[in-house]
């Protein structure tokens, strides 16, 4: 079990950090096709940061599969939505896309403030 604390830590830089784990880079035994079993838990995610003007730029899109039903959320409005989400998708971006994907982010947790023991 890993222990990410994002306070005050730049957005993609804790996404790496949490990666690296779920794929299993930390370990002399890392392999491309077994999920790690290591559990990552980041805590803080409401005081992480985001450089540059990120904040009002940068766009999350999601389209419900009906036409004309494009919806668009600024980064800032997701952090005040919730911020988990934030990092969630930060994660989810650099997994790669195969099979795995799912597994892996299963054993991802996520807290907005401290952890709970």
């Amino acid at each position: 079990m890993h222990t990410i604390d994002a306070k005050g830590k730049i957005l993609g830089r804790v996404a790496t950090e949490v990666v690296s784990v779920l794929l299993g880079k930390n370990k002399v035994s890392a392999r491309n096709n077994l999920v790690a079993v290591d559990e990552v838990t980041v805590v803080n995610t409401d005081f992480v940061k985001l450089s540059g003007s990120k904040e009002k730029n940068k766009i999350y899109y999601s389209h419900s599969g009906y036409i004309g039903h494009l919806k668009e959320e600024q980064a800032g409005a997701l952090r005040m939505r919730d911020s988990r989400e934030l990092v969630r998708r930060a994660v989810l971006g650099m997994l790669p896309k195969n099979r795995l994907r799912k597994e892996r982010i299963k054993k991802l947790s996520l807290h907005k403030g401290e952890a709970k023991k």
